[in-house]
């Protein structure tokens, strides 16, 4: 009797990140990168996963996709000339057809070199424990256009539930920053901010769509009765702008969570270099193995610190190997670490009464 061997296919990368990145340069392939997310029951998420990863590995399809039991959240880089077929790969889930599909403005595709696909407790953390919590029951979408009427009316409040890194680059007129570090923060702290304003109208927006779709239906679990959520984030606002030559109240850059850490939106330029002060809001990780903090850097400091945050780390590059070692392993990482937040006050409320 022969033996019959079952293999089965390989369901996630094996080759180094070295030689992928190498891989992607050397690509003559014009890619896009596009962010998608959706709300929705997964009833398996590993089965799902699965599934999606090898339809998405056959289209060369890099970037980096979250499943959980809620739903999907993904951004991605595509070949343009699979575009249409990465298109009817999620048109054939049923609760993904025709889903909103955020193309990069500022973009030339090469932001990822590797697909992973993980299945998470949540697509976003959220620190929601209520069982009668409900996302279908969020808050109404706006356009751009809607966008710019509401922030025009006098009883409108703008909130930002992004992190600070991402408000500090840019921001829409008059936006709240919720000042914390973490999304399962920012959602209390938002409702308490806003006690005592329930029947304004309120506006959440973020990134891509998903941080505020959330909020938006935790401010309407809480009481507040006219809110309202950018749909598709920044990156469609931005869009959308730019097709129908709309003024744009998105001022700066937006922070973005790939290998561009940003995408101009307007050519004001809003931050600081942390080191000098210069006008500056170009973002890069600290050149010590050891550090790696995210923060704003001009292109004087970058020369003078070789990438580095302070002169500490500029040192440390320096060192030999075996001594940079030593002190990554003891290191306390957090003395080197801007507070993302700034350890600022809550902002005022009452600039429009």
């Amino acid at each position: 009797m022969s033996e019959i061997v079952k293999f089965m296919p390989v369901l996630h990368n094996r080759v180094s990140n070295q030689e992928l990145k190498k891989r992607l340069l050397q690509e003559t392939e014009i890619r896009s990168t596009v962010s998608f997310y959706h709300y929705f029951p997964v009833q398996n998420p590993q089965f799902f996963r699965d599934d999606l990863y090898k339809k998405l590995v056959e289209l060369k399809v890099f970037g980096r996709i979250y499943v959980a039991s809620e739903g999907i959240n993904a951004q991605v880089s595509v070949p343009q000339n699979n575009v249409d077929a990465f298109r009817q790969v999620l048109y054939a889930y049923e609760p993904l057809n025709n889903i909103r599909l955020n193309i990069a403005v500022d973009d030339n595709g090469k932001s990822f070199w590797v697909l992973k696909i993980k299945v998470r407790d949540k697509i976003v953390a959220d620190g929601i424990e209520d069982p009668s919590f409900n996302m279908q029951n969020k808050g109404r979408y706006v356009n751009a256009v809607e966008m710019n009427e509401l922030m025009d009316k006098d009883d409108t409040i703008v909130i930002d539930m992004r992190n600070h890194y991402e408000y500090e680059v840019g921001h829409f007129d008059n936006a709240v920053e919720v000042p914390s570090d973490t999304f399962r923060e920012q959602l209390p702290m938002a409702a308490d901010m806003l006690q005592g304003k329930e029947d304004r109208n309120i506006i959440m927006y973020c990134t891509g769509g998903i941080r505020c779709e959330k909020a938006s239906a935790y401010m309407l679990h809480k009481g507040f009765k006219n809110v309202f959520h950018l749909e598709g984030g920044i990156i469609n606002y931005a869009r959308q702008v730019k097709e129908n030559g709309l003024p744009s109240r998105f001022t700066g850059k937006n922070f973005v969570f790939d290998d561009r850490l940003g995408e101009r939106i307007t050519d004001d330029v809003i931050a600081k270099c942390h080191q000098c002060g210069k006008p500056c809001d170009t973002h890069t990780n600290c050149k010590n193995n050891g550090c790696h903090l995210l923060f704003i850097q001009c292109e004087e400091c970058a020369r003078q610190y070789e990438g580095c945050c302070s002169t500490e780390c500029h040192d440390t590059i320096h060192m030999p190997v075996e001594r940079q070692k030593e002190i990554r392993s003891g290191i306390d990482k957090g003395r080197n670490i801007f507070n993302k937040s700034k350890a600022r006050l809550r902002p005022r409320l009452n600039e429009k009464g």
